[in-house]
């Protein structure tokens, strides 16, 4: 079996509910999909979504790198994930968001190749997981009607943006703890947005509110900042901006500067580098969580099977697909009812996808 093509087709969205976060740019853009076509008649199918402050690559970019590679991985066997990234990486070291598309659908045609759903393939921990539910900067009231909302469908875990104004943060979960009780978990995520000396401060006084973790308080790179404030306040810190690559994962850990990190496909390049991602912090002692940008279904089931693959990865965030409208000719991956993801048992990402890939656009 070899790789004959790789496609792309980019698909109109429709926000149902736009999110704003403290990062300036761009935070929802049409699904660009990717089709692996194999020699066997096999295909895989993947998903590529820049956020360029993040992933360093706009759409345009990452689509002319995934035309690029269909020709340089022609012939490829689909299957040797290794020597494709290794491949991958020597035309790029960046790119990251396209690599996972790429990377995503060599999974889906092993999955298939081994009559298995992926999350078996990776490690089969659990079948499913409860992903939080995020709520975007907004007036206060906005937010705390927001919340109240989502815990009435289902939701127990609340992801929260904050990070352009600490009294109004204080202020937004203030209300939304008043909005959902006691028993509800809240995870702020500041995009570092905050310098250390607001982190510090403004999580001292989120210890009214009982929040259970902080993510990203301050710049990606201030790793000596980052463990400033984890030594200083009660909650946990996520890292997600820091921890792009395994190397990353390993020089933040050594650092001391953070207590569990967000994983997400395409900022790391996809499932593979997850993997290696997650065994750092594994060795290290620390928890991972798998996260997202503005993903369609294809990218989350690739995540949520991720997610339950392994049982060191006790955090979900895949909660993106619920922000946008259904997209007809895709379905499948896993069910949800609520909060609760189930991966389905069906080979590889176990979607049905009905889409015409020759337009190139839809």
């Amino acid at each position: 079996m070899r790789i004959t093509s790789i496609q792309t087709l980019l698909v109109a969205t429709q926000p149902t509910r736009p999110l704003r976060i403290a990062l300036p740019g761009l935070t929802h853009n049409p699904a660009l999909l990717v089709r692996v076509n194999t020699s066997a008649g096999s295909v895989g199918f993947g998903e590529a979504c820049p956020f360029e402050p993040v992933t360093g690559n706009n759409l345009q970019q990452t689509r002319q790198f995934i035309q690029a590679m269909s020709t340089q991985l022609a012939g490829e066997d689909p299957l040797c994930i290794e020597r494709i990234h290794r491949a991958m990486d020597a035309c790029d070291p960046g790119n990251a968001a396209a690599k996972a598309a790429i990377d995503i659908a060599l999974y889906d045609i092993m999955g298939k190749h081994a009559k298995l759903p992926l999350y078996k393939l990776l490690g089969g921990n659990e079948n499913s997981t409860k992903s939080d539910m995020t709520i975007g900067l907004d007036e206060p009231g906005c937010m705390s009607q927001k919340a109240r909302q989502y815990v009435g469908e289902g939701f127990s875990i609340l992801k929260i943006k904050v990070g352009l104004n600490p009294t109004d943060d204080l202020e937004a979960i203030r209300q939304i703890r008043a909005a959902v009780g006691p028993k509800v978990s809240l995870r702020l995520d500041a995009n570092q947005g905050w310098s250390v000396e607001q982190a510090i401060a403004t999580m001292r006084a989120m210890e009214a509110f009982a929040v259970d973790e902080i993510e990203q308080p301050v710049a990606n790179g201030d790793l000596v900042g980052l463990k400033a404030v984890r030594t200083h306040i009660k909650q946990a810190l996520m890292l997600d901006e820091s921890v792009c690559t395994p190397q990353d994962a390993a020089r933040a850990l050594a650092a001391g500067a953070g207590d569990i990190i967000n994983i997400k496909l395409m900022k790391c390049g996809g499932l593979y580098r997850a993997l290696q991602i997650n065994a750092v912090a594994e060795a290290a002692g620390v928890p991972c969580m798998v996260g997202c940008m503005s993903e369609t279904r294809v990218s989350i089931a690739a995540g949520a099977a991720l997610a339950v693959a392994l049982g060191n990865i006790c955090y979900t965030d895949l909660d993106s697909h619920r922000a946008i409208a259904q997209i007809p000719g895709i379905k499948g991956g896993f069910e949800q009812h609520g909060e609760t993801i189930t991966l389905l048992e069906k080979p590889g990402l176990g979607l049905d996808i009905d889409l015409d890939f020759d337009k190139e656009t839809v």
